[in-house]
């Protein structure tokens, strides 16, 4: 038997939304789709407060087994920080990861530095430690200086949107903004 299957697209918070109103409607589900939907905003407008001083800057690293690539503001992590006001070290890109050596890094030299892990959270955890230590570069890194390293959980941060985001959104908050 064939199953017919469509593609949502969960590649930014605002598609994300998008989607979930049109499966609200084709499951006559809007009053549902609606409430999550205002869900999201309410958060991001609470965790905005905390939003105080200048904006930070912030590099996204998305980890693959054996490399990196870096996150734009136009990947789901980089939506989620523009969201909340932060400012990515990668601007006027459309795609969203792209590769750039670490001189070309540290002349953006971000206040944060987030590290996302795909595919072998464990292994790539350990390659960011072992680049991190034996690249000599990254302790020049303010971010380094000022230990603001972050690892994501991959669970909520991944190439793509989930329905995790609140979550995601508040753990990035005290991240980008910390009390």
């Amino acid at each position: 038997a064939q199953v017919e299957a469509s593609f949502l697209d969960f590649t930014n918070l605002q598609s994300m939304k998008q989607e979930m109103r049109s499966l609200g409607e084709q499951f006559d589900r809007k009053e549902q789709a609606e409430q999550l939907i205002a869900n999201y905003d309410a958060k991001i407008a609470e965790l905005k407060q905390r939003a105080t001083g200048e904006a930070p800057t912030v590099m996204i690293l998305m980890g693959v087994p054996g490399s990196y690539l870096v996150g734009t503001e136009n990947s789901y992590i980089g939506d989620l920080v523009k969201q909340l006001g932060g400012l990515n070290l990668v601007k006027d890109s459309d795609v969203e990861y792209i590769s750039a050596n670490t001189e070309y890094l540290h002349q953006g030299n971000a206040d944060i530095i987030l590290r996302a892990a795909h595919g072998m959270p464990e292994e790539v955890i350990q390659m960011f430690d072992e680049e991190f230590k034996t690249n000599d570069i990254w302790k020049h890194f303010k971010a380094v200086q000022n230990e603001r390293v972050y690892d994501l959980p991959e669970e909520l941060f991944g190439t793509t949107g989930n329905m995790a985001v609140e979550e995601a959104l508040e753990m990035l908050a005290d991240m980008l903004y910390p009390n």
